[in-house]
Order: C-alpha cells, then sequence, then structure tokens
C-alpha cells in the first residue's frame, strides 16, 4: 500500500470561536478549503474545560432549519431543551441527534443539579447537511443512549460506532443519508489500517498522537482522507473519531440556518425576528430568553 500524497487542501486547521461567556470551541467546518466532508458541514470541539459554579455557559434559545445537530460528549454533562417539549440530560457516550427540517428551536445549558458543581465539560457538536427533499420535513429529536451504541473490537482498535455501519456493527441512531461517525481508540505503539468506510472521510484527533503514512497528524487538525491509510500511535495511544458519508453537495449557511436556497434562509430570519409565539420557531416551554437575529 503507497503512502498518499497529502496537499495542504486535506489538512483543516482549527480557529477558535468564543460562544459567548468566554466559552471557546475548535472550529474545523466549515473551512476555506472545503464547506464539508460528507454530509458534515459544522465541526465544532470544545474543551476539556473546567465548569465552575461562577462560569455561565448556557446557550439560550436558538434556532435552526435544513440541518440536524450531532451532539456527543467525552466527559461533563449539558441539558438540552426544545420546543418540541424534549428535555433531555447528555451524558458521555450518548448520543443526542436533532433534525431541524423547517424549524426548530433548543438551548443547551448546565442542569440544575450541577449548578453548584465543579466538572469538566469536553465534547464534540456536529451539523450535517439533510437532503434537499427533506430540508421541509417536520422537526424531530432523538437520544440514543451510551449502552445502546455498538462497539468493536479491530485488531489493537477500540470502535464505537456511533452513527452509521462500520466493521460489521450498525448504530441505531437514524439518518437521512449516507452517514459515517466513528469513535476509535488505538492501543500505544501500534499501527491500524484504516479503510475507506464512505464516500468521503476525514480523521479529526481527540488525544494523544498519530500519524497517518508517516505524517505527523497534529492535535486538534483534521486530515480528509482518500484511500486506506495507515495510522499509526506513540507510547500513550491515541483517540480519534472518524467522520464522513455521502456529500449532498453545497449548501447556504447564515448564522444557524442552513438551506439549498436564499428564500428559506431570509424567511426563517423574519420569523424569528418577529418572536412567534407558535410555528416551527416558537419559544422553547419554561423558557423566558432568547438569542436575537444578528446583523447580516
Amino acid at each position: 500500500m503507497s503512502a498518499f500524497n497529502f496537499t495542504p487542501e486535506h489538512l483543516l486547521k482549527p480557529h477558535n470561536k468564543d460562544l459567548g461567556g468566554g466559552f471557546v470551541v475548535r472550529r474545523l467546518l466549515p473551512a476555506m478549503q472545503r464547506q464539508a466532508v460528507g454530509p458534515f458541514i459544522f465541526f465544532d470541539h470544545f474543551g476539556p474545560v473546567t465548569v465552575t459554579p461562577a462560569d455561565n455557559h448556557d446557550v439560550r434559545p436558538h434556532p435552526h432549519i435544513g440541518l440536524a445537530t450531532l451532539t456527543y460528549l467525552f466527559d461533563g454533562v449539558i441539558m438540552h431543551r426544545d420546543n418540541l417539549g424534549y428535555q433531555q440530560r447528555i451524558e458521555p457516550g450518548a448520543i443526542n441527534l436533532m433534525i431541524a427540517g423547517r424549524g426548530i428551536v433548543h438551548s443547551e445549558r448546565k442542569p440544575e443539579q450541577e449548578k453548584n458543581s465543579t466538572y469538566t465539560n469536553h465534547g464534540l457538536q456536529l451539523w450535517i447537511a439533510i437532503p434537499e427533499a427533506e430540508e421541509m420535513r417536520a422537526a424531530s429529536f432523538s437520544h440514543t443512549p451510551a449502552e445502546a451504541i455498538p462497539e468493536v473490537q479491530i485488531g489493537k482498535a477500540h470502535v464505537r460506532v456511533l452513527v452509521g455501519s462500520a466493521f460489521g456493527a450498525s448504530s441505531p441512531v437514524p439518518t437521512l443519508s449516507p452517514t459515517l461517525y466513528l469513535d476509535v481508540r488505538l492501543e500505544a505503539n501500534t499501527e491500524w489500517h484504516c479503510p475507506m468506510l464512505a464516500e468521503e472521510q476525514a480523521i479529526y484527533p481527540i488525544e494523544g498522537a498519530c500519524s497517518v503514512d508517516d505524517m505527523a497528524l497534529e492535535a486538534h487538525h483534521m486530515l480528509v482522507l482518500q484511500q486506506t491509510h495507515t495510522i499509526r500511535t506513540q507510547e500513550h495511544g491515541a483517540r480519534f473519531v472518524i467522520i464522513g458519508g455521502q456529500n449532498l453537495g453545497r449548501r447556504l449557511m447564515w448564522w444557524n440556518f442552513i438551506a439549498s436556497n436564499k428564500d428559506s434562509i431570509d424567511r426563517a430570519a423574519e420569523v424569528w425576528n418577529q418572536a412567534p409565539s407558535e410555528g416551527p420557531l416558537s419559544q422553547v416551554p419554561g423558557e423566558t430568553e432568547r438569542i436575537p437575529l444578528p446583523s447580516r
């Protein structure tokens, strides 16, 4: 197997984004080189960050259209609430999937039980495009607990199949198009041949050092893969995620809105600005705050 000649277009570097209250994330997608990897059009890595009782990292109610969000924690806890009436405590290893369709509003806050606690939050929030024919579907929400996620051992790699299918295992998380999302732990001082499991595919290290075809991959950098690659670890091993799937084509993105046409974004912005009391972009039950429409 020959090594692949990686070019700058394959390597995506993070840029820091302050979401408010000093809560900073590393954003990998969208990037200058490419908007998406498969259906994944947004990739935020947050933490590890220590959360104290004095911190306010809550994300107030805000809207989405035309996408699905995937929230996955390595450590910590987040409380999800949405205007469909769901209230879900998100804990490590579980997958929260929220399909916005024609519109949904949600908040992400510190749970009431942790108001006086100090703990670490660490995880990923990813957005995926949904097929154009599904953009106006009704919103939906599903939570898959950690114990329902399949795990397989492939050589010296421990793989959790978070979304999609790989190595004979299939995740119960529902999808609208071919999607791949794996959490992989690779033992120290070993190598693993990572096959192409999707139309498009990328690797992102979470912990530890690794190399891909003898090219050192820096922490918090994403590498777009093109064929079967050899991943090698050093003395402490490594943990990384693999994302990918079917590319669904170019999307327009503004703020929290994604669509295949500008009119859908304009309509959603107008509706949110009116603070509707009913409909797809109405307030989350029990919430009084909201993030206002930003300046365009």
